[in-house]
């Protein structure tokens, strides 16, 4: 159920608990209570229970207001997460995609250089012109070196390996009160 029908309904309940608490009708609670019994002191009563009801349904009331903002809040925060994850998942399959098409797509990208992605109406495309998605979210792609030792893993010291490169995707973008930024990296392998 989308959110302003959630708040529609919620608003619709407020409205009925304000109705019911209005003075108004606490006035004709305490009128019928008085026509109940002579006595003043139990109309003194009455009045002080129901001032300590309306209190507690109050602080209910705001409790509950209070724990609907909080959950809209995680809710509009987890699914940026998503988008973002799903985002960075992008990132690697498109660069799979390139590799897949033609190495050289691959291994002629500068690894000084960050790059963005674009799509151009009918393919993927590489940019240095940095691109928002959205409007809100900030992909950037990496492209580094892979060494490997004498045995073929790869090492931060040791021979540098042509055929394959280490792909970092990133995506940044703003939640709460500042950046959040994400990455996830993988190693694409000239296998054709």
């Amino acid at each position: 159920m989308p959110a302003h029908q959630i708040w529609f309904r919620f608003a619709k309940i407020i409205k009925k608990i304000v109705s019911f608490l209005s003075l108004k009708n606490i006035y004709k609670r305490i009128k019928f209570i008085k026509n109940l019994s002579n006595q003043n002191w139990c109309a003194g009563m009455a009045l002080i229970e129901i001032l300590i009801g309306s209190t507690v349904i109050s602080v209910g009331i705001l409790a509950i207001i209070s724990a609907y903002n909080t959950y809209l809040q995680y809710a509009q925060a987890n699914q940026r997460n998503i988008q973002a994850s799903y985002l960075l998942e992008e990132g690697n399959e498109v660069m799979t995609f390139f590799r897949d098409h033609n190495w050289n797509n691959i291994s002629q990208l500068s690894t000084t250089t960050v790059y963005y992605l674009i799509w151009s109406g009918n393919d993927w495309a590489t940019t240095t012109t940095v691109q928002y998605i959205d409007g809100f979210f900030l992909r950037k792609i990496n492209i580094s070196d892979v060494k490997r030792d004498g045995n073929g893993r790869i090492v931060a010291v040791g021979t540098y390996d042509p055929n394959t490169k280490k792909i970092t995707s990133t995506v940044e973008y703003w939640q709460g009160h500042a950046t959040t930024t994400k990455t996830i990296s993988t190693y694409l392998i000239n296998i054709y």
